[in-house]
Formats: structure tokens, sequence, C-alpha cells
């Protein structure tokens, strides 16, 4: 049974500590909007953490207080990357359209990896798809799981 909120036997509420949030060991390469976005989620931490002290909420402050450590050492290690010059091949900030075996064409951004949402179109620069990419032009192909995908488009 986890014991992260319980009462003590004296009435009052035992709490732990959360375990702080991963800091991934790859270099922290952003864009632009990589780096906004992270300057927003910390100022959203920071929020976050002063409400829960007003409140006088341990277990919101140690949350929000966990947020605001990761945030601030993701911002103190961000490397922004300015946008790629040309689409000859594939670089982080590249925005790829790949047309998968069974025909499905598919668009990525490869971008830094809080940044990354696949199911919004972008891809951390770490993922297995994005390495593979990575360095190819249009019209080359790339080993995908158990297929290959076709290069179409770089932008």
């Amino acid at each position: 049974m986890s014991r992260a909120f319980v009462k003590e036997q004296d009435g009052s509420d035992a709490f732990e500590e959360l375990p702080e949030r991963l800091i991934s060991p790859h270099p922290n390469l952003v864009t632009e909007q990589g780096l906004a976005q992270i300057e927003q989620e910390l100022a959203g931490a920071e929020q976050a953490y002063a409400a829960a002290q007003a409140a006088v909420d341990r277990a919101a402050l140690a949350a929000a207080g966990r947020d605001v450590r990761y945030w601030s050492q993701r911002r103190a290690s961000a490397e922004l990357v300015p946008p790629p010059v040309d689409a000859s091949e594939i670089r982080f900030g590249s925005r790829v359209t790949i047309v998968r075996e069974d025909g499905r064409r598919q668009s990525y951004r490869i971008v830094g990896e809080d940044e990354a949402d696949p199911a919004r179109g972008t891809l951390s620069y770490v993922s297995p798809l994005a390495r593979a990419l990575i360095g190819k032009g249009v019209g080359d192909t790339a080993r995908i799981g158990p297929g290959d995908v076709e290069i179409v488009a770089i932008d």
C-alpha cells in the first residue's frame, strides 16, 4: 500500500516526498518554440508553487516544487538550435514527410524532447524514427521497425 497520503495515529497527515522527474541524459536541444514552451511550463510551475504555499497545501507544494526544479533545470540546460537553412537533408528542426509501405503518408517535425508530441506531428530527435531519418534526403529510405519508409519531402 502506498503511504503517500495517510492519516497518522495522532491525526496528522503523513507525507512522503514525490520522486524527482527524470532528466534525460541527452543534450537538451530546443527549437524557438520549444524554448518558449519550457519557459511557459516554468512560469506555470512557479505560479502553482506560490498558490500551494498560500494554501498551505503540502501535497500541491511538493508536486509544484518538483515541477519548478525540473523546468528550471531544463531551462538552464536548453541549447537553442536555429532552424535549418536548407532542405537538402533532415536535421533538427526539419519537417519531413514519409510514406510507409502500406501507403500511409505522415509528416513530422524533429524537435527537442520536451516539445515532442507525435500525435501533433512532432518527434523527439532521440526517438528511433527521428534517428533513422536524420541525415537522409528526399528519395532515401529508412528502416523503421519491421518496414521501410520513403522520404518524400523535407521542409
